[in-house]
């Protein structure tokens, strides 16, 4: 049940952030719950993998790169999707997934945590 309401608040906030960033597009409401669900399945696959290779940078970086490794994952989530879900730019990309992070931190884990 946790995991399908932070699958619906983070469709909901892609929702939103498509409504503030020009360059951020998303078909609808549909669009952000698969895309919600693809991020989710890109998260456990893909983000594993890119962590253990970038590991030494991530360390370097005091875990900054752990941003651009969530640009990346969102960035991979848009190109799944498609026409339905664009993101113009890895700048977007990475304000995008700074915005999700911190929502994610203040809100999806504590309902998880509930």
């Amino acid at each position: 049940m946790r995991w399908l309401i932070g699958l619906l608040l983070n469709a909901g906030l892609l929702m939103l952030l498509a409504q503030v960033f020009e360059g951020f597009y998303i078909s609808g409401f549909m669009a952000a719950i698969i895309a919600s669900l693809v991020l989710s399945v890109i998260n456990m696959i893909v983000k594993p993998i890119l962590l253990f290779f970038t590991l030494p940078i991530t360390i370097l970086t005091l875990g900054l790169f752990l941003l651009v490794i969530n640009a990346v994952t969102l960035l991979l989530t848009a190109f799944v999707m498609g026409s339905y879900f664009t993101i113009e730019g890895f700048g977007l990309a990475v304000l995008a997934a700074l915005i999700i992070s911190i929502v994610q931190t203040f809100v999806i884990k504590p309902v998880k945590n509930a």
